[in-house]
């Protein structure tokens, strides 16, 4: 860190000594006893300018507080058929560890379809699985290492990825601006796997869209990337251990385990934890079905050019895979006359 990134780090330090009560609580949870990480965080965020910085996190503690993101994991999804539901359709799982030791999140993006429940839930879900890898996963992490282990390698497999993905790009849009504005640097690399057409054709127009701190994270392999992930972790999913092994919402790979799947070791582990939780803060009241509401924020303008220019490119395909159609059924009536 330079001369005047550690100024601005300071400087933010003295601002949050005016921060009490329930902000000072929320923020409490959010840096598990690391608080200069966490506003190193919000710094990169926004430049090292501090002002926004601080603005930013403060806009993310008073969103915690109004949407009680500090109790969303005593909030399970019920019934169980119903969490499984959002499981089988919304795949993501912890899959091992890098070999600096942090962890590897797995996203089948292609094959995630969230139609078997209201995007409520979706991001319920998705925010529980935020705070499970702050307050517990890398907690548990920088532990085990002796060190702060605050960030984590996400590994999107695309296998799968279709035109009628378009459908979900306002829930992942959601998402990922609830990830932009309220946990902000937590990823250091995404490696992007088994790419398709639709993916490359998408990624060409979209790619100088983003920001350079962004697009340097981003590395797009090969394949299923095998041999380039194995140079910094161990233990890869499931979609990557050989060529066209693909993600899967039910089947296992041999005996390896799918890490999306409810039951897998660790989305057991955070089902259980989350039951668990529920249990201690509301022992008496039985708990219902009934998705855990949290307010979206507004997309950031760059979030929506981005949204658009998906959206136009992916119509753009599709309109070309029409007129294919049509070309071809033309030149075979013709072949038939």
């Amino acid at each position: 860190m330079g001369i005047a990134n550690r100024e601005a780090l300071k400087q933010f330090q003295l601002l949050m000594e005016d921060v009490d009560g329930s902000l000072m609580n929320s923020f409490e949870n959010m840096h598990q006893g690391h608080p200069a990480e966490t506003l190193e965080r919000f710094l990169k965020a926004r430049d090292w300018n501090v002002s926004k910085a601080h603005k930013m996190l403060m806009d993310c503690l008073n969103w915690r507080i109004q949407n009680e993101i500090d109790n969303i994991l005593a909030k399970p999804i019920v019934p169980p058929e119903l969490y499984r539901s959002v499981r089988d359709s919304q795949l993501v799982g912890l899959c091992g560890y890098s070999k600096e030791g942090l962890p590897v999140i797995a996203v089948g993006v292609g094959q995630s379809t969230f139609d078997k429940a209201s995007v409520h839930y979706y991001v319920q879900s998705h925010i529980q699985m935020n705070e499970y890898r702050d307050r517990v996963v890398l907690p548990a992490a920088t532990k085990k290492h002796g060190r702060h282990i605050g960030t984590c390698l996400k590994v999107l497999d695309m296998t799968g990825l279709k035109l009628s993905a378009l459908n979900q790009v306002k829930i992942l849009t959601v998402i990922s601006t609830i990830d932009d504005l309220n946990y902000p640097e937590k990823t250091d690399a995404y490696y992007i796997v088994n790419v398709p057409y639709v993916f490359s054709a998408c990624w060409r127009v979209v790619k100088p869209l983003l920001q350079e701190r962004t697009r340097r994270k981003i590395k797009v392999l090969q394949n299923c990337g095998r041999d380039e992930l194995l140079k910094v972790m161990d233990s890869l999913p499931q979609f990557c251990r050989k060529e066209r092994s693909g993600s899967s919402r039910h089947a296992k790979n041999g005996n390896t385990e799918n890490c999306f799947s409810l039951d897998s070791a660790f989305h057991q582990q955070l089902y259980n934890y989350i039951q668990q939780q529920g249990a201690v803060r509301e022992p008496i009241v039985p708990i219902k079905q009934g998705s855990f509401h949290v307010d979206f924020p507004e997309p950031d303008p760059r979030d929506l050019e981005i949204a658009k220019t998906i959206e136009t490119e992916f119509h753009k395909l599709e309109n070309h895979n029409e007129l294919s159609y049509s070309t071809n059924g033309l030149h075979q009536v013709n072949g038939e006359l």
